[in-house]
């Protein structure tokens, strides 16, 4: 049985986890979810969430927690909205004192879709067909290799993607899945 960690400092991931178990029973495969809040937890994952929430907390209490090492080496990591900051190579507007997982080839600017205020829900092109994707104070990305597939389109803008770097899978999502689709969980679950 698989072990998925869901990193739990900070930001929707109650959600995921909900996310997670409803997407196990419906492809019938079972799993079981940590919450990841220290090292330990951490250790012997197959895979981990990095939820939404604010990029500059989880990474601050992520440094506190010594979690960057242990979980730049899991096998499968998706990051959204904050999750997907956190994953990428190159992050504009940033603080200058926060760090970043910096695992795939993506470039990302927080908060790019507008403020908390800005924050909508509309329908996006996927992998798995047309959903509906909540933006919260969402980031835009663009692909930095020809190695990172679109996985989610928002008009013309790709708003999700996929690479895969030597055993590693990662997945990283400008909207939040967990709120209208477990479709990207149960594809998490199946790599």
């Amino acid at each position: 049985m698989e072990k998925i960690g869901v990193l739990s400092l900070q930001g929707d991931y109650e959600e995921h986890i909900h996310a997670l178990l409803k997407a196990s029973e419906k492809i019938s495969v079972p799993i079981k979810v940590i919450e990841v809040r220290n090292q330990n937890h951490a250790e012997n994952i197959d895979g981990l969430i990095i939820p939404g929430g604010e990029s500059t907390s989880i990474s601050r209490l992520m440094e506190k927690s010594g979690l960057f090492e242990k979980i730049s080496s899991v096998r499968k990591i998706m990051g959204t909205c904050a999750g997907a900051i956190l994953l990428a190579k190159e992050v504009h507007g940033a603080t200058h004192f926060q760090r970043f997982l910096g695992l795939m080839d993506i470039s990302v600017s927080r908060n790019a879709y507008g403020s908390q205020l800005a924050s909508f829900e509309a329908q996006i092109t996927t992998v798995f067909g047309n959903l509906n994707g909540v933006f919260i104070r969402a980031p835009k990305m663009s692909l930095l290799s020809k190695d990172v597939q679109p996985m989610a389109f928002l008009g013309d803008e790709v708003v999700g993607a996929y690479q895969k770097v030597k055993d590693q899978h990662l997945i990283a999502l400008a909207f939040h899945p967990e709120l209208t689709t477990t479709k990207f969980h149960e594809y998490f679950i199946r790599l």
